[in-house]
């Protein structure tokens, strides 16, 4: 630590320069941030609570509808100890921008399928009993200022009233998903409402099932089963588990994860020729400097360790920062995204990795400065050889 005043002269010895590099590293830390921060919304998939859960769709896309009476089948299965449906609503409330997931549920099953929501058996009652009513996820509700009783209209596009005016629905409740759940907000609508509503072309008709498995150690084996039950219908099925059916999902946009890859190693690959170039630069400008050191006793191995450690120090400001501002501002995003991309959120494996990266980029870019400085010759610096 006695020459961390000598390194820091070093690193902002040309101060513009120093802060345009600071800058740069600020900006490309502060991306993988964001970057690694929309790679978990797509990739996190459920936690732990939804293990045990299957997703059970048409065989080619989630847009193809299956017959309710399906339920009844997939609950025949061996292995399958629960069953409920679930259905794409769309629609919006007032515009585009206040976009939430909407699911036409059972009013019966579906709690008992998702029993890790936080919900009274009050707002489960009503919900059951009111066939307007809707449940909204308290955050939601907090941020509409939506009140219990309150009427709600929803603007349908995929599915219309039947003189073609906005949805109304009833706020008979609220519940919370339990802290970690990557559940973002919803609005779950009774089915049987939906369903009378909406018009005799889609009735009796859902977008995909929901089964709970007896043991998730066989869920290939059950999932089988359930699809062979349908296979050669007019509605065959695929089966997934919850995880798996929520990755493939995100996946329709694209392999986000090597979408985040390619765009971060460009970054990150101008980056080392930017800070490489301005070490080597640094170190050529101080030949000198370098040669009164030596002559002062510094030794080759010091020298070598002066250079490399200002790397660091340099890929550590500009970059730590980067990725502090990444972390403080990444609740705040989440939140305002949480409609369109729950589970946003930089985790702590994504930290670790950018600060291991900060140190890799600072030692990397600063070896072959380092070595150049270490084998300076006194004699041949002192006379700008």
């Amino acid at each position: 630590m006695k020459f961390f005043g000598l390194i820091l002269a070093g690193v902002f010895r040309y101060p513009v320069r120093a802060l345009l590099t600071l800058g740069s590293l600020f900006a490309a830390f502060f991306l993988f941030g964001v970057l690694q921060a929309v790679n978990t919304a797509f990739t996190a998939g459920v936690g732990i609570d939804g293990a045990d859960r299957m997703i059970t769709t048409g065989r080619y896309s989630i847009i193809d509808l299956m017959p309710v009476s399906h339920q009844a089948r997939i609950a025949a299965v061996e292995g399958v100890s629960g069953v409920t449906h679930s259905t794409w609503f769309g629609g919006v409330y007032q515009d585009k921008s206040n976009f939430f997931a909407k699911f036409p549920v059972d009013p019966e099953g579906y709690f008992e399928l998702y029993d890790e929501a936080i919900i009274s058996e009050e707002a489960k009652t009503a919900f059951r009993n009111q066939r307007s009513g809707v449940l909204v996820t308290r955050d939601l509700a907090e941020k509409f200022d939506w009140t219990v009783g309150q009427r709600i209209p929803i603007i349908g596009d995929i599915w219309r009233t039947p003189d073609n005016e906005p949805w109304l629905f009833d706020l008979v409740g609220t519940f919370e998903w339990p802290r970690g759940s990557t559940n973002g907000p919803l609005m779950l609508i009774n089915y049987n409402y939906f369903d009378e509503v909406r018009g005799d072309g889609a009735r009796g008709l859902v977008g995909w099932f929901i089964s709970r498995m007896d043991d998730p150690q066989v869920a290939e084996d059950t999932a089988a089963s359930i699809d062979q039950v349908f296979l050669n219908s007019d509605n065959e099925t695929k089966t997934a588990t919850e995880r798996d059916f929520q990755l493939s999902f995100a996946r329709q946009l694209g392999n986000i994860g090597v979408i985040v890859s390619a765009i971060l190693g460009a970054v990150f690959f101008t980056i080392v020729l930017l800070t490489a170039n301005t070490m080597g630069q640094s170190v050529r400008e101080r030949t000198s400097e370098f040669a009164v050191l030596k002559t002062l006793g510094f030794t080759n191995g010091g020298v070598l360790g002066l250079v490399l450690t200002e790397s660091v120090l340099i890929a550590l400001l500009g970059g730590g920062a980067g990725l502090l501002v990444a972390i403080a501002l990444a609740p705040f995003v989440g939140q305002a995204l949480a409609g369109v991309l729950p589970g946003f959120a930089l985790t702590t494996e994504s930290v670790l990795l950018g600060l291991g990266l900060t140190v890799l980029l600072g030692l990397g870019v600063g070896l072959l400065p380092s070595l150049r400085a270490m084998r300076l010759s006194i004699v041949d610096a002192l006379g700008g050889r």
